[in-house]
């Protein structure tokens, strides 16, 4: 089998984003400063927004035009998987319920520091407590490759699976034979670096240390060149069905 020269790789990309007049942050124009996206991934969560400090940043909108009780639902990327952009400085994020029953309650907390000209990802996770209403959260560094190669895609792989072993993704071509690995031994509440090869229609298989039985699998996925992509890793470990909800899956997200 030919195996897929991997590149390792750092960032630098550029997303268009705004604050509009509700208070909600919106993808309208360039800004300077920094910029996070928001993944709702834990395990039972209700839908909920994401508020920096006070101030919503991610919303729904309805067919009415008024702002939809459903929040970012789990499994879920906030504002359409988009960017938004905050000015930089330390910042209290908080997962608040959308609906109308607990309307507003927090139930993740984080505090971080964002630097200008970064990118960010910030995770809920973990096992929704729905008698304490609480869950896990975490945030990385989106570290992109300073110098893009527009002939390569470039991937990277996040476990957010709370009850998982540390986990390495491999990816496969199937129409080549080509493959790789993406990380290795990614733990919970972690990534791996961002690593280039030849974009494609892979297969996705996430396996334990000293493994080789496949404990998520995902089959063509598109990994275009010229772009980003993490890679995530969600859900409960013990759970067997292919159909629930919870189920172990992997979630292909695009960062430009």
């Amino acid at each position: 089998m030919t195996r897929l020269r991997l590149i390792p790789a750092l960032l630098g990309a550029t997303v268009l984003a705004a604050c509009s007049g509700d208070g909600i942050q919106s993808i309208a124009g360039p800004t300077s400063g920094a910029y996070i996206k928001f993944y709702n991934f834990g395990l039972n969560a209700p839908g909920v927004n994401f508020y920096a400090n006070d101030k919503k940043v991610t919303a729904i909108s309805s067919t009415t035009g008024v702002e939809s009780t459903n929040g970012t639902a789990y499994g879920a990327v906030g504002n359409g998987g988009l960017y938004s952009s905050l000015a930089p400085g330390q910042y209290a994020f908080s997962g608040r319920i959308a609906a109308a029953t607990d309307n507003g309650l927090q139930v993740a907390k984080l505090s971080t520091t964002l630097a200008d000209g970064k990118y960010y990802s910030l995770y809920t996770a973990g096992f929704y407590d729905a008698n304490a209403k609480t869950m896990d959260s975490f945030v990385l560094e989106d570290a992109f490759p300073t110098d893009v190669d527009l002939t390569k895609t470039i991937v990277r792989f996040v476990n957010a699976s709370p009850n998982s072993n540390p986990m390495t993704l491999y990816i496969k071509n199937p129409a080549t034979g080509d493959s790789g690995a993406v990380g290795s031994n990614v733990a919970y509440k972690s990534g791996s670096a961002f690593i280039a090869g030849p974009g494609g229609v892979y297969d996705l298989t996430v396996r334990y240390p000293g493994s080789n039985t496949a404990v998520i699998v995902r089959t063509a996925v598109s990994l275009s060149n010229g772009h980003i992509y993490t890679i995530s890793a969600r859900g409960d470990m013990t759970v067997t069905s292919t159909t629930a909800t919870n189920r172990p899956q992997l979630d292909n997200t695009a960062n430009r």
